[in-house]
């Protein structure tokens, strides 16, 4: 077998490796994020009758715009963020992956630079690397928020083409004032994109950047039915901009690169989104009683607006994150010092959790009260 030294790779994809969460035996798996709670019985056969009906055309090219799906998602969206949006300020693709992946095709490329605001999520710099698109680290405090005047001088002396602002943020959890947003979208002339894929997890009270859209045509938010939606399979992600955008991204998608199925089974979801987010109090409220655990175990956390946690501190993060998945716990080391990251699961996901934490925190926290980030 050949080695990936005797291959003509592109050089800046030389050393690399390439994203994925570990998937590894365990009892509970709460490292990617997902929505715990099974699909609704209703759903399921609605989802059995549509795509049934979808397949006997496979024969066929899907819609190649997939307008249907697009027109159903602007009027979620529309429900959710307080204002109208049309069905031509809406894209889909395959995963908020593939969203994001085509805003950099027709954004990014050689000789462009993309910015986002680590740590945040590792695949904005491989998705820039796979594009031939310059990736830079913006700045964060310590506390894991963005200063919004130093991100602004950061603005104006890079020139980014493509700025990433993950909101809530992963892996902190941390979501980003609607002002500091505004203040890098004046700073850049390029196109700034907020990834709200955790945005239905959020806070009471932590708006979302789509009322931000009117009058800012460089302004993207993308979001994911792999969430709060609790489609992860299905691989379904949109995003909502000015129309400009959404014909910018047409020259780069790839022809009918929406399956039939897929736009099936998303029409059918939305159309049960009542019910598939009534889970979504249940994860946030196994989230809060996580985050008021960890005080009584010696640790502490980032403030989440996700469906996640990030706690520490630990002196060695790592043999932290063996010491749970030995008891059957399977949580993601992020790779910031001191730090791991949980999902929210269910109580019974939860109470095991606690319950390794427990055994763990008292032999690997942290004795100097912080480990660092």
């Amino acid at each position: 077998m050949a080695s990936l030294d005797e291959l003509p790779l592109r050089p800046e994809l030389r050393g690399r490796t390439p994203y994925g969460a570990p998937q590894l035996p365990a009892k509970y798996r709460l490292n990617t994020n997902e929505n715990p709670h099974p699909l609704p019985a209703e759903l399921l056969a609605d989802l059995g009758a549509a795509l049934g009906h979808a397949a006997v055309e496979l024969n066929r090219y899907p819609d190649r715009d997939a307008v249907a799906l697009r027109t159903d998602l602007a009027g979620y969206l529309s429900r959710t963020s307080g204002g109208a949006l049309r069905p031509e300020q809406v894209w889909a693709a395959n995963g908020s992956n593939e969203v994001l992946q085509q805003i950099l095709q027709a954004f990014g490329g050689a000789g462009r630079t993309a910015l986002g605001f680590t740590p945040s999520y590792s695949m904005h710099p491989i998705i820039s690397a796979g594009t031939g698109t310059a990736w830079v680290d913006g700045q964060r405090r310590a506390d894991f928020t963005i200063d919004a005047a130093a991100a602004a001088a950061q603005m104006r002396e890079v020139r980014p083409d493509v700025v990433f602002v993950t909101s809530p943020n992963n892996p902190t959890g941390t979501a980003v004032a609607l002002d500091t947003i505004q203040s890098i979208y004046d700073s850049t002339d390029g196109v700034v994109v907020v990834d709200e894929a955790y945005a239905e997890f959020a806070r009471a009270g932590t708006p979302s950047a789509l009322i931000l859209l009117p009058g800012r045509p460089r302004l993207i938010v993308s979001r994911t039915m792999s969430k709060a939606f609790g489609m992860a399979g299905l691989r379904l992600g949109y995003l909502a901009a000015d129309p400009a955008v959404v014909d910018a991204l047409q020259l780069v998608r790839l022809p009918y690169h929406l399956s039939s199925l897929t736009q099936a089974a998303g029409r059918t979801a939305l159309a049960h989104t009542d019910e598939l987010l009534a889970t979504v109090d249940a994860v946030k409220a196994q989230r809060d009683r996580i985050v008021g655990a960890l005080p009584a175990l010696g640790l502490t956390s980032v403030p989440s607006d996700a469906n996640f946690v990030l706690f520490g501190h630990f002196a060695d993060a790592h043999a932290a994150w063996q010491a749970l998945l030995d008891r059957g716990v399977l949580v993601r080391d992020v790779g910031l010092r001191g730090w791991l990251r949980v999902t929210a699961g269910t109580a019974e996901e939860t109470d095991a959790f606690l319950t390794a934490l427990g055994e763990v925190a008292a032999t690997h926290r942290s004795t100097e009260g912080e480990s660092g980030a």
